[in-house]
This record gives structure tokens, sequence and C-alpha cells, in this order.
């Protein structure tokens, strides 16, 4: 059982594909991202979640007051649950595909992101206290710190190649496509997630084809994926494929032409998409062809073996009760420094009254002042240490008590 006590102030607000709509999920986010440049507060933005998480501090009130509201089906988790769903996310058991790669490597982005220097702030009122406009507030750094290294740990578990949100995607073309083999594969854009079909399409035998507002990059992918760059834009016709995939930050522009072959083939459009890429009545028209980034969150999570999950469940309550226990340690630091400049203070005050008293040269003061630094170092090394690592804080009371701090 977790103290309360050493619950961090943190809140996090959580928004995702199985209970919020795309486009609901993105108005959020960009509400969100006017407070995400705070020093106290960090964005995690993906195509199947959108979460802010922000640390709290006595005496504020209620946090979320100046936060963005949270559309239907988000949640608020506070304190360590708030950590705890972190982990779980960094751990890759809130993805589609159990343990995936991608969001690892997206949670790193978004703690580095914030150690660039220079990163413009955006100065939102979350909070009473002003803070540096560089770096990150210490318990959030932390609380990635130890996400990130769940999500390795847990990663040098798996068990087979591993799978992504990709593979998922091209599994939902092949009810109608048949196996990829041999098969024209359309993916729309050149992002990461768009290579990444890319390159799993042209594995598993399709030939590929990449179109992208940008010719340069879309014939950098296809040469990659070993395909061809396809046309793009508000003129061009619509390539020759058995199926599609959208991956793009915008929407797909199609000409009348190619809207109207879209509508007449059998391809299914698989959009990974957040917002969609195509609009609402395209979408209804398509029916059940198309897929959307929401529909691929919503269906059934790859099941863990009973043994593995225990495994899992157990490096999470490790890494709760170990931030647990540096938020705690943390409040000892007041202690800390008290009791450093407690002995400093009694340190100088004898050494002035000893240099009073004795006449005593420039070099055997100097050897006097090594030797008083070295003793209270020496006195002090083991109770600091204690402190350090306090977390019940019976070690802090002990200390003020005994010292009288």
């Amino acid at each position: 059982m977790i103290d309360p006590s050493t619950e961090p102030g943190l809140v996090a607000l959580v928004t995702h594909a199985r209970s919020v709509h795309s486009e609901d999920r993105e108005a959020f986010g960009d509400a969100a991202a006017a407070v995400a440049g705070d020093p106290r507060a960090i964005l995690v933005r993906t195509c199947h979640r959108v979460e802010l998480y922000a640390t709290t501090h006595p005496g504020e009130g209620d946090h979320g007051a100046r936060l963005p509201a949270l559309p239907e089906g988000g949640r608020r988790l506070d304190g360590l649950a708030a950590a705890r769903h972190l982990f779980t996310v960094a751990a890759g058991l809130d993805s589609v595909v159990v343990g995936e790669d991608q969001i690892l490597h997206q949670l790193r982005e978004c703690l580095s992101d914030r150690h660039v220097p220079g990163a413009a702030i955006c100065p939102v009122d979350i909070g009473s206290h002003a803070q540096s406009a560089t770096g990150l507030d210490p318990v959030l750094e932390r609380l990635f710190q130890v996400a990130l290294h769940l999500g390795r740990e847990t990663r040098s578990w798996r068990e087979g190649p591993p799978r992504s949100l990709a593979d998922v995607a091209l599994d939902r073309m092949v009810p109608v496509t048949g196996p990829l083999l041999g098969r024209r594969v359309l993916v729309v854009g050149a992002g990461r997630m768009a290579r990444l079909c890319a390159i799993t399409a042209h594995r598993l035998g399709a030939h590929v084809l990449v179109a992208n507002r940008s010719s340069d990059r879309a014939a950098a992918l296809a040469y990659d994926a070993s395909g061809e760059p396809a046309a793009f834009g508000p003129d061009a016709p619509l390539p020759e494929a058995d199926g599609i995939v959208l991956a793009i930050s915008a929407r797909w522009p199609l000409s009348p032409g190619a809207r109207e072959a879209l509508l007449a083939g059998a391809q299914p459009v698989v959009d990974l998409s957040s917002p969609p890429a195509i609009d609402h009545a395209l979408r209804d028209a398509l029916g059940p062809r198309y897929t959307s980034v929401d529909d691929i969150a919503r269906s059934p999570q790859d099941a863990l073996r009973t043994r593995l999950r225990a495994r899992f469940e157990r490096v999470l309550d490790d890494a709760e009760q170990s931030l647990a226990a540096w938020v705690r340690a943390r409040e000892s630091v007041p202690a800390i420094q008290a009791l450093a400049d407690h002995a400093e203070t009694r340190r100088v005050e004898e050494l002035d009254r000893l240099f009073r008293r004795a006449d005593l040269g420039d070099r055997e003061r100097e050897l006097v002042e090594q030797m008083s630094q070295r003793l209270v170092a020496g006195l002090l090394h083991q109770p600091l240490a204690v402190l350090r690592e306090d977390g019940t804080g019976e070690a802090e009371r002990a200390a003020r008590t005994l010292f009288a701090l």
C-alpha cells in the first residue's frame, strides 16, 4: 500500500479513439496545445490519443479549472492514477498492438522536444507559481523518464517479430483483396506512419504506390519501398490500386473524376489520419469499404498470456512505487538543506572562535579549515544519504528532532 502523502501532484487529461471521436480529440489537442508549452505541462498527441499531463501544487485549488475542458468520453486522472496510465501507455498495453514500438518513440520525442534550447514557451497561467521558461517540471521529467525505462524493459520481453499499426491497417484489406502478394497498394502520405505502411506492404509482397503533396518525398519513399510515385492533387486521377492507406495530416484532395472512380471501385480504404483525410459524405458513401483510425482503435486488442499479464502488472507496480518514493524523498530536500546549513553555520562559528583565540599562520589556518570541512562532510554523509532515500518521512522527522531544525 502506497502512503497517500506520496501521491505526486499530477493530473492527466486523457482522450482516446476508443471513447472520443477523432474530430473531438483534435479539437481538444488544439486547446491543450496552448497549455502544453508551460514547464508544468506536456502533451502527448498521436493518431489514437491526445493526453495532457500537468503538475499541481498545494494551495492552488483545482488545477483543472485552468486546463482545457475534456470532450465527452475523455477522462481525468489524478496522482498515481495518472502516472500508472502513462506507464501503461509506455508499456504498450493501451495500444491496439500490445507492445508496439511507435508509442515509445512518440513518448521519447515528447520529452526530447521539451529539451530543445530556446524552445518557445507559451506564458499560460496554470497556477500561481511562476516558473522558468526553460526546462520541464521535475515531476514531469521524472514521470516520463520512469515511463521510458519501463517501456524499454517490457520491449525486451517480446516474443516473435514486432507488429505495428501498419500491420493492423493492412490486415483490414486482406478480406477484400486477399493476400497482398502482387497487389497494388496506394499509400497517401510520406510521414512516419505512411513510411511504416509502405515498407510493411512491400515486405508483404505488394507493389507500393506513394502519393504526397511533396513529389520529392513521395519519390524517396517509393524508392525505399521498391515502388513508384503516384499523382497527387485536386487535378490528379485516381491511381489504379487494390487497396488504399491514407496517412496524412490534412484532407486528401480528390478531383471529381478521382472521387467518382473511388466510388465506382471496390478497393478498401484504410484512413489512419486524425482527423480523417476524407469528408463525411465520402466516408458514408464508401460504407464498409472505409475503415477509420477510430475503427481500428476499437477493434479487439491482442490477448496477453496470464503469466505475462502478471509480469506487466508487477513492473507497473514497481514503477508506481519508485515514483512515489522519489516524490517523498524530494520532499526531504528542505530538511537536507537545513541540516547542511546548520552544520556549516556551526563549523564557521567554531573556526571563528578558534582563530580569535589562537595565533595561527595562514598555512595553519588553511589546514584547520580543510580538516573542519572534511570532518563535517564525513559526519553528514550517512544522514544525508538516508534523507535522500527517505520514502516514508520518518528520517526527515527524526533529523528535524535530533538537530532542532
